[in-house]
């Protein structure tokens, strides 16, 4: 008997957390199924009714984070709350509504002050409906494809490091963070729950000061952008930093990286890389014609070095149509490191066998690859 997927709708799906919770669903084909969403629909009653009534379970995470005039932000985010809570009264609907508000809500500010009525409204809407709520109070998120200047300070530092400029610090405190991976997976489980919490505080992470994290952003500019050494990673804090720091660098511009060739009468010598962390090396042999990979990875570090032979590595952010195409020649040995959430693959496009190295920072785990298929 085929399993009956859960129907899930995310408003503001383009935005940070969106899109990861979006790419993130799409990893449990056979458990869930993602209803299609456009901001437009919150200027249109009807086709915010289709959209409601669609789903069994709703994340509303449109908001508006950021504006001059805190008033206007405020009216934004209350009134987007009202709108689906008069679809959902419209439709009837039994959905399971998730709602994502802030640790600032304790705070005096507007924004804080939207998210918390705004979490109070459809809680009151679930006593009424008969119907299940989730509040999610989120401390400051940080990861990989978040908004320089908007989403968080290590979004605006490490645009800002991979791109000539130098960070300021306004206010050197300690900052609670969560990983939006992190995030991502207990909102998903809250959905597989069916419990509801009208008051669910999400708990942090980690707990550092600003100035810390700019100093590890400054090393990896310094180690890895500039030098291509693997920096030391001394947590799974650490390792989500250093792939949210790699998202920022201009792939098309950074890669492919140059090796330096040493060749005397016996022949050559290439240094492929240096490292700063562990991890696992293998290397392969691919007959021409032939495609590897065509999959991604959502933590793992991995650098492909072509030294022998022509091939075209081709990269694409899930969720994106984009295809990044890099030519390597073992006669000029050069490697492209695999951002995470970028499917990727490896062809040889050459008249003999192609010889490529592969390192990975962790050493392969059938029970948990972290490794998705999915054509470039």
């Amino acid at each position: 008997m085929e399993k009956i997927k859960i129907k899930v709708g995310i408003t503001g799906q383009e935005g940070f957390v969106g899109q990861h919770l979006y790419n993130s669903l799409g990893l449990y084909p056979d458990e869930f199924e993602c209803i299609a969403y456009d901001i437009a629909i919150f200027k249109d009653d009807e086709q915010l009714d289709t959209f409601v009534s669609n789903c069994d379970v709703i994340v509303h995470l449109a908001a508006m984070n950021r504006h001059n005039d805190p008033e206007i932000l405020y009216q934004t985010n209350i009134g987007l709350v009202k709108k689906l809570i008069g679809a959902l009264e419209r439709t009837k609907s039994s959905a399971h509504v998730l709602f994502s508000s802030s640790s600032q809500e304790e705070r005096d500010n507007l924004y804080g002050r939207s998210k918390k009525e705004g979490r109070e409204l459809l809680a009151s809407w679930a006593l009424t409906a008969n119907g299940i709520f989730t509040g999610l109070v989120i401390p400051n998120v940080f990861g990989p494809f978040g908004h320089p200047y908007y989403n968080s300070f290590i979004a605006t530092f490490s645009h800002q490091l991979t791109h000539n400029e130098q960070p300021k610090i306004e206010v050197d405190g300690e900052v609670k963070l969560i990983y939006v991976n992190e995030l991502v997976m207990l909102i998903i489980n809250e959905i597989r729950s069916k419990k509801g919490n009208s008051l669910f505080v999400i708990p942090h992470t980690s707990v550092n000061k600003v100035s810390e994290i700019l100093s590890l952003l400054e090393k990896y500019k310094a180690e890895y952008f500039e030098k291509g050494i693997i920096p030391e990673i001394n947590s799974s804090f650490e390792l989500n930093l250093f792939n949210t720091f790699r998202c920022y660098l201009d792939i098309k511009s950074h890669n492919p990286v140059s090796l330096v060739k040493h060749t005397d009468p016996r022949g050559a010598f290439v240094e492929i890389i240096r490292l700063n962390v562990g991890g696992q090396v293998s290397f392969s042999t691919t007959v021409p014609g032939i495609t590897r990979g065509n999959h991604f990875h959502t933590r793992k570090i991995e650098r492909f070095a072509v030294i022998k032979g022509k091939a075209l590595i081709q990269l694409r952010r899930i969720g994106t149509t984009e295809v990044l195409d890099f030519y390597l020649d073992g006669e000029n040995p050069s490697y492209v490191d695999m951002p995470v959430w970028y499917t990727h693959n490896i062809k040889n496009i050459g008249d003999e066998e192609l010889y490529t190295n592969f390192w990975i920072n962790e050493f392969y785990d059938p029970a948990d690859p972290d490794t998705y298929m999915e054509t470039v």
